[in-house]
């Protein structure tokens, strides 16, 4: 089956642990020989959408926040126009600043990740920080009270107010590119994919998501093994045998 539209995490699927590597050049020339667009779906923020946008021409969609915010590149005679859209109500990141707030006075050690600042719909805190001050299960217990959503990637544990999944933004997606889920691939390593492993009929996961499938219920449809099938380079082992 030759895919439609590939969509993608980035941690740890479609870099190698935290490096852009040839390989993730290789996918984009792989999958624009074939015309098959290349949609990153990532826990990363608004502004890293920017990045990607602007640096790698070949993608023009990014999702990120979780799927918070849908950012595109449009042609305007030949200029490339980026945009932004909320894919969650607008009250939601009103309260989330105030959830924000509240969060930083009961934990003053805390930090939120640098990338913070350009966050809409969530924020993010660094892994090692929770882990290294021991207060993980505080956080959560935080969260839990406070009646705010969150998930952990490969560098963050991510939170937010509202309903707002990579599940729901692709499918969001799918809606508007009137697409059939299952004439789409998603790749994925960590447990903010989990909604799109259990949502989508081709969901992939790279060697890496061994780290996480005890936590998961919802495991990917298909599960690469080997340090050969490592991050992108399981995304491109998989792609090329399946473009044959």
């Amino acid at each position: 089956m030759k895919p439609k539209l590939v969509f993608s995490d980035f941690d740890g699927t479609i870099t190698l642990e935290d490096e852009l590597t040839p390989h993730f050049f290789e996918i984009i020339s792989l999958l624009k020989a074939h015309g098959i667009p290349l949609v990153i779906v990532t826990g990363r923020s608004k502004s890293w959408a920017h990045f990607i946008l602007s640096h790698f021409h070949f993608i023009n969609e990014v999702i990120s926040e979780g799927g918070g915010v849908l950012s595109k590149v449009d042609l305007d005679n030949g200029r490339r126009v980026m945009s932004d859209e909320l894919l969650v109500d607008e009250a939601h990141p009103l309260r989330l600043a105030s959830v924000t707030e509240k969060l930083l006075s009961k934990f003053p050690k805390l930090r939120l990740s640098v990338d913070s600042f350009g966050r809409q719909t969530d924020r993010a805190i660094e892994l090692s920080d929770l882990k290294e001050g021991a207060f993980e299960e505080e956080v959560r217990s935080f969260f839990n009270e406070e009646n705010v959503n969150y998930s952990t990637s490969n560098i963050h544990m991510n939170f937010w107010c509202g309903e707002i999944s990579k599940i729901a933004a692709i499918n969001e997606f799918l809606e508007r590119k009137k697409l059939q889920e299952q004439d789409v691939l998603f790749f994925g390593d960590s447990l903010n994919d989990e909604t799109a492993f259990g949502g989508l009929t081709h969901s992939i996961g790279v060697s890496n998501v061994s780290k996480v499938l005890d936590r998961l219920k919802t495991p990917p449809k298909t599960i690469l093994k080997g340090q050969e099938n490592k991050g992108p380079l399981g995304v491109l082992n998989y792609l090329s045998d399946l473009l044959k």
